[in-house]
């Protein structure tokens, strides 16, 4: 069996995540893929699009398609599977405002596709709307990968850790008010920003780590507690939670909105705590920082829950889900 992965970009964190990752245990289960990068220009993609005569199945990955596109992959591929782990149907920088032509692109993709795979429930359920082969199945990570021995700290700092790209620090930045307040109690507290880009704080020291796949383990497995907020929006809702995965595999407890597949991702109380309002974050925080003990528990807790993430897990289900499909099986 094979497959042609299509994508805008095989570089971003989301076809590395969702797909990248798998590449090697897809192939030793009898599933061989060709990545192909989306040209731009109608005309080039079309050339790309005839080359999936030659496949199984076209994988594509994220990319909403027009009218032109939407026409010649589905004239040249035997079958079509989709997937998304974004809200790809909603601006994320306008959610609230309804868009023809996204929409549009969406449900066209949807209605075009074989099997849709979608990153959570939500994402899910949109397409449920277009399509009735539709599959929910989480981001997965490499729990051993995180599993790393660290240098004991040599002081007595506590360290909040938010990890993202620069087109989502907006959403940590929501939180600077109770982060503000908790620096004016603790002078202990350090806000630790893994990112490629930074700001600073009035009342709290600022650690700015710049992202990279070599060191985004060690800064995390240094830290204390991780964050995960989140304005609650449509666009949001679609996030798939893959930080609050990141934060269990080292064994830290989060403080996260309850938005997206974070609400399912953090038990409250267990791994973590979920808090909407800035006095529901700064009760929450100071709760963990002034309780090593509590931060230990629910560190372990989440260490369990990341386990049920792994790529080993997460692999098989994609196996199971493309084999399905390929070999016309019962969907």
């Amino acid at each position: 069996m094979n497959l042609f992965v299509l994508t805008n970009n095989p570089e971003r964190a989301s076809f590395r995540q969702r797909i990248g990752v798998y590449l090697g245990p897809l192939s030793g289960n009898g599933i061989e893929c060709e990545v192909a990068r989306l040209p731009a220009g109608t005309l080039a993609r079309r050339r790309l699009f005839r080359q999936a005569k030659g496949f199984d199945a076209v994988f594509l990955h994220k990319k909403k398609l027009n009218f032109p596109d939407a026409f010649w992959l589905r004239k040249y591929s035997k079958k079509i599977i989709y997937d998304f782990d974004d809200a790809v149907m909603y601006s994320p920088k306008m959610p609230q405002r309804d868009s023809f032509l996204r929409f549009g692109a969406f449900r066209r993709t949807v209605k075009l596709a074989d099997m849709v795979i979608a990153g959570n429930k939500y994402l899910a359920e949109h397409a449920l709307r277009f399509s009735p082969s539709v599959e929910v199945l989480p981001t997965g990570l490499d729990t051993k990968a995180y599993r790393i021995e660290a240098s004991p700290k040599n002081d007595d700092k506590i360290r909040l850790v938010w990890i993202g790209s620069k087109s989502t620090l907006r959403y940590l930045a929501e939180i600077k008010p109770p982060l503000e307040q908790i620096g004016c109690h603790f002078d202990n507290v350090v806000l630790r920003i893994i990112c490629d880009e930074f700001f600073d704080l009035g009342n709290m020291p600022v650690e700015k780590r710049l992202w990279s796949e070599q060191t985004q383990v060690i800064d995390l497995v240094t830290s204390d507690i991780g964050l995960a907020p989140l304005p609650d929006n449509r666009f949001t809702r679609g996030k798939c939670g893959f930080k609050v995965l990141q934060y269990a595999a080292v064994g830290l407890p989060v403080v996260s909105s309850p938005v997206g597949a974070n609400a399912e991702h953090v038990k409250d109380g267990c791994t973590g705590f979920l808090a909407i309002e800035n006095r529901q974050w700064i009760d929450k925080l100071t709760e963990l920082i002034k309780n090593p003990q509590l931060r230990a528990r629910m560190g372990k807790e989440g260490l369990a829950l990341a386990r049920n993430f792994d790529l080993s897990v997460i692999g098989a289900k994609l196996t199971e889900l493309l084999t399905r499909c390929l070999t016309n099986a019962t969907l």
